[in-house]
């Protein structure tokens, strides 16, 4: 399986990065995890002729060719990043790659809560009509005071966390499959409804 790992803010240090970082690393044999970045992104600005800058369309390839996607988030200010939004701003004003698209979310903070609120943002606006990502239900990974969560060489420490990131990682695979294959017979479906609009007798 191959899925996409975007770090959802555009700091040069991050413990986002990290934990997705961990995560292509500790998954290594279940799946193929690639990193995606978003801070040479420039912010949206709504452009007449609805054309995407050329971060956007890399992006949006990249997004189109994994099975599914993987966004940690900080929180800043009670919400997700500036420019996480942005992001999915030109998405869905322009190539609407999430569409459909398998999303886990994840989060690292440095406070105690995690990211719960800027997950929770993130889930509504995931689900706008015009993003309409298929997001991973009923489970979220906060990993709170996260700069003290991981060793010198980039590993969680605590075991608990791990034990449950491990468990959500392994949700979200077979989340991915189950969705995919959901989608596929529903397009299947409305490939023949399309070629074949009337029962015959």
């Amino acid at each position: 399986m191959k899925l996409l790992a975007i770090v959802g803010n555009n700091a040069d240090v991050s413990t986002n990065r990290t934990l997705l970082q961990y995560m292509a690393q500790h998954f290594a044999e279940q799946a193929e995890i690639n990193l995606a970045e978003i801070k040479d992104i420039p912010a949206f600005n709504e452009p007449a002729d609805r054309q995407a800058p050329p971060e956007i369309i890399e992006l949006s390839q990249k997004i189109q060719e994994a099975d599914g996607v993987i966004i940690s988030t900080p929180e800043y200010d009670h919400s997700i990043p500036a420019a996480l939004k942005s992001v999915i701003e030109w998405l869905s004003y322009t190539t609407r790659s999430l569409i459909d698209k398998p999303v886990m979310i994840t989060g690292a903070s440095l406070g105690a809560l995690g990211s719960s609120r800027a997950q929770a943002h993130l889930r509504q606006i995931l689900d706008a009509p015009e993003v309409k990502a298929r997001i991973m239900p009923s489970a979220e990974f906060l990993l709170g005071h996260s700069k003290q969560a991981f060793d010198e060489q980039g590993q969680l420490i605590d075991q608990e966390k791990r034990q449950e990131l491990e468990d959500n990682f392994n949700e979200f695979l077979l989340f991915v499959r189950l969705t995919n294959q959901l989608l596929s017979q529903i397009r299947s479906k409305h490939s023949v409804d399309t070629e074949f609009p009337y029962e015959l007798d």
